[in-house]
């Protein structure tokens, strides 16, 4: 699995650089929402970086015009980021692009199809595995009739 993601990276890169992004911008991206704002040190935890560098990437994003900083009434010394509509679509455009299945499935037969969807959703927290409709609005146990 290491190995195909590691071979698979390039292309995520690709998808990302036509967007003016980098892979930092992506994690950034897809942990902003539209109508709630996150602070600059929730996202910092959540990064696992130093504030410092939170902003910098927040920075990068708001001049994509993919992200903007917003004031709390009851709290002027707090901002909080949120994602504009261009974040909004931008996000929505990678994950329809992430969720594409990969041509080396072209080569599986639905039963190491099924297979595969079962072991990993063994390795996909619960909250994740509700919904089993990827963002396309394909099933994924039926990934295999794209290929047949």
């Amino acid at each position: 699995m290491f190995d195909y993601l590691i071979r698979s990276a390039p292309n995520r890169t690709e998808s990302l650089g036509r967007r003016g992004l980098t892979p930092n911008d992506s994690r950034a991206l897809f942990s902003l929402h539209v109508q709630e704002g996150r602070s600059m040190r929730s996202l910092a935890d959540a990064w696992k970086c130093d504030p410092s560098n939170a902003t910098w990437v927040v920075d990068r994003l708001e001049k994509l015009g993919l992200a903007e900083r917003q004031s709390v009434p009851h709290d002027r010394r707090v901002k909080l980021v949120a994602l504009t509509k261009k974040g909004q679509k931008t996000r929505t455009g990678l994950l329809k692009e992430f969720h594409r299945p990969p041509l080396e499935f072209a080569g599986l037969d639905r039963d190491d199809l099924e297979s595969l969807l079962h072991v990993l959703s063994k390795l996909t927290p619960a909250s994740a595995v509700t919904s089993q409709r990827t963002p396309t609005g394909l099933r994924t146990a039926t990934i295999a009739a794209r290929f047949k």
